[in-house]
C-alpha cells in the first residue's frame, strides 16, 4: 500500500508540464489595459484643458493678465508633466518585463532532471518553504521545485519568482522583477492623483462661482474629473501605503494574507514577523535597488536572482546567531527529514542552519 501512494504520488509530481503559452496570447486579457490607458489620457487632456490652460490666460491682452496665476499655472503644469511621464514609464515597465520564473534546464529545479542527479529526499541547503512533510514544494503543472516565495500563477500559467499577486490591470503578475516598477507606479499615481484633486479645486470653485461665463461642457467635464480623481485618489493611496508596511516587513501579498488566515492548530503568526527581514533599509534595497539615488527611477532592479532570500542580514540569520530565533516557514511547521547530500555519505538533517560549515554556505 505504501509503495503504491508512492509511486501515486512520484507520477503526479513528475507528470510532464504544460506546454508554454505566450504571455499575451489572449487579446480579450488587454480590457483593463486599455481601460486604464483611457482613464490616464482622459485625465491628462481634461487637466490641460480645464485647469491648467485657464491658469495660463491664453489670448488675453498682456495688461490683464495675473503673472502670478500664470506663474502657478506653469509649475502645476511642469510638475504634472513629470509625474505623469514617470506614472506611464513604470506602467508600461509593469505590463512588459516578465517577472521572474523558475531557472530552465537547471537540474535543483526541475524534477525530472533532479531526479538523475540528486536523491529523492535531497534539497539546496539554504530553502525555507517546504511541505509540512518535509517534501519540497513543487508544482503539477509547470515540473519543477519551487523556490523560497515562489508561487504558480494559473492566469499566467507559469511559476513566479517572489510573487506578490496577479494584477489584471497590467495583464500580468506582479513578483520579483517587476516589483520596483509595480511600487513606482504606485508611488506616481498617489502623486499625481493628489495633485490634480487639490490643485483643480480651484477650478471647481471658479465654475461655482461663475456659471454665467463657464462653458456647460467644461464645467461637467471639470466636475467629473475632479470627482473620479479623488476616487482614485482615495484608492491608490489606500494601496500604496498596504504596500509600503509590506516592503518594510519584506513581505509580499501572498504572505500577508498566509498569516491573515487561521491555521488548523490555532497558531497565528505576526504580520510583523519574516525570515527574510533584512532591517527597514535592506528591505527597501530589496525592493528599489542597491543605488538610492536610482530608488524612484524605473530602472536599476534590486540584486539577487529572485530565487535566493536568505542571507547574513536576514532576520532569520541574526536570530538564530543570537541564539534567539526559531526557524519559521510559510509551508512547513515540522522538521525536515534527515538528507544525503550528493556525493556524500554524511548525513545531514533539514534546518540548514544546524550544519557544521554554517558560515561558509550561507549565500551572499
Amino acid at each position: 500500500m505504501h509503495s503504491a501512494t508512492t509511486s501515486l504520488l512520484d507520477s503526479g509530481r513528475c507528470s510532464e508540464p504544460a506546454p508554454k503559452r505566450s504571455r499575451f496570447g489572449e487579446p480579450q486579457k488587454f480590457l483593463p489595459v486599455v481601460f486604464v490607458a483611457f482613464t490616464i489620457a482622459f485625465l491628462f487632456f481634461s487637466y490641460i484643458h480645464n485647469h491648467i490652460i485657464p491658469l495660463l490666460q491664453l489670448g488675453r491682452p498682456a495688461g490683464k493678465v495675473d503673472e502670478s496665476t500664470r506663474t502657478r499655472g506653469i509649475v502645476e503644469f511642469v510638475v504634472f508633466l513629470c509625474l505623469t511621464t514617470m506614472l506611464v514609464i513604470c506602467y508600461v515597465r509593469c505590463i512588459l518585463t516578465h517577472p521572474g520564473e523558475i531557472p530552465e534546464n537547471d537540474p535543483q529545479w526541475d524534477t525530472h532532471a533532479s531526479d538523475k542527479h540528486f536523491p529523492s529526499d535531497w534539497a539546496p541547503m539554504a530553502l525555507q518553504e517546504m511541505k509540512k512533510t518535509g517534501e519540497r514544494r513543487h508544482c503539477k503543472w509547470c515540473g519543477k521545485y519551487k523556490p523560497d516565495r515562489c508561487h504558480h500563477c494559473r492566469v499566467c500559467k507559469s511559476c513566479i519568482l517572489k510573487m506578490d499577486h496577479h494584477c489584471p490591470w497590467i495583464y500580468n503578475c506582479v513578483g520579483f522583477a517587476n516589483y520596483k516598477y509595480f511600487f513606482l507606479l504606485l508611488h506616481y499615481s498617489v502623486l499625481d492623483t493628489h495633485l490634480i484633486t487639490w490643485s483643480m479645486l480651484e477650478s471647481v470653485k471658479r465654475c461655482i462661482e461663475e456659471p454665467d461665463a463657464t462653458p456647460f461642457t467644461m464645467m461637467f467635464l471639470t466636475f467629473f474629473t475632479e470627482t473620479l480623481c479623488f476616487f482614485l485618489m482615495a484608492l491608490t493611496t489606500a494601496f500604496f501605503w498596504f504596500h509600503v508596511m509590506l516592503t518594510s516587513r519584506a513581505m509580499t501579498t501572498i504572505e500577508y494574507c498566509e498569516k491573515s488566515m487561521p491555521k488548523k492548530d490555532c497558531e497565528r503568526t505576526g504580520y510583523e514577523t519574516s525570515v527574510y527581514d533584512l532591517g527597514f533599509a535592506g528591505n527597501l534595497r530589496a525592493v528599489l535597488g542597491d543605488n538610492p539615488l536610482l530608488w524612484f527611477v524605473p530602472c536599476s532592479r534590486p540584486s539577487g536572482d529572485g530565487v535566493n532570500f536568505i542571507s547574513d542580514e536576514t532576520r532569520l540569520t541574526k536570530d538564530l546567531e543570537s541564539g534567539k530565533g526559531i526557524r519559521r516557514r510559510t509551508h512547513q511547521k515540522t522538521q525536515r527529514p534527515p538528507r544525503h547530500l550528493p556525493g556524500s555519505d554524511a548525513v545531514h538533517h533539514g534546518s540548514y542552519f544546524s550544519s557544521m560549515n554554517y558560515g561558509s554556505t550561507m549565500p551572499r
